[in-house]
């Protein structure tokens, strides 16, 4: 009798645990981005995770305004918030890129690096590409936020970083454009550093 009050305990239980997991769809831009995460210690494998979602939110639908992730009262807000999301999603799509190269970058050519010249190559190339990756998602950035500063007068208190992010594209204060452009300049020198190195140690 206590066995099987034991095991309808167990099964109730099961099915409660189950029920608790059950999953749901993903369909727009708000879903795909809650998704993103930073890490405390972030590994190249996160942030290609973070870059697949960011990718997926960007090609997706936005989500009824009911659902934004700010409060939407009426269409000149709904437009203001869709440039705006839209910009930022690029600008993480940038953030996401930079942090995978910096993973493989070798900022600096010492010589004691020699045995591995070909190594840091290989590294080099991974985060040359990756910036590079990052530089594509620039102008589209550009393009929203230059779109969102006709509608600044439209207030969104709930995603005000964004409305800072498009202040700071439109005023230039934030230029991706020349910070990628240094860091592919510094990657071509330490690349060259690299080549002429000869190991004599």
């Amino acid at each position: 009798m206590i066995g099987m009050k034991r095991s309808v305990l167990f099964a109730i239980l099961l099915i409660a645990a189950a029920a608790g997991l059950t999953a749901y769809p993903v369909y727009f831009k708000e879903q795909y981005y809650r998704l993103f995460h930073t890490h405390y210690i972030q590994y190249p494998d996160d942030a290609i995770e973070n870059i697949y979602w960011l990718e997926r939110a960007r090609d997706a639908d936005f989500c009824n305004p009911l659902y934004a992730l700010a409060k939407i009262e009426n269409e000149r807000q709904w437009e203001r918030y869709r440039y705006l999301m839209n910009m930022h999603l690029e600008l993480k799509l940038i953030e996401q890129h930079l942090a995978l190269g910096s993973k493989f970058d070798k900022r600096v050519a010492y010589f004691y690096n020699a045995p591995w010249k070909d190594q840091n190559l290989e590294s080099l190339k991974i985060a040359e590409t990756a910036y590079k990756a990052a530089l594509a998602y620039w102008p589209a950035a550009v393009e929203w936020a230059r779109k969102a500063e006709g509608l600044r007068f439209v207030r969104l208190p709930e995603v005000q970083a964004w409305e800072d992010q498009a202040q700071r594209i439109v005023s230039g204060d934030l230029d991706y454009s020349d910070i990628i452009a240094d860091e592919l300049a510094r990657v071509s020198r330490v690349r060259k550093a690299f080549e002429s190195m000869q190991f004599t140690y």
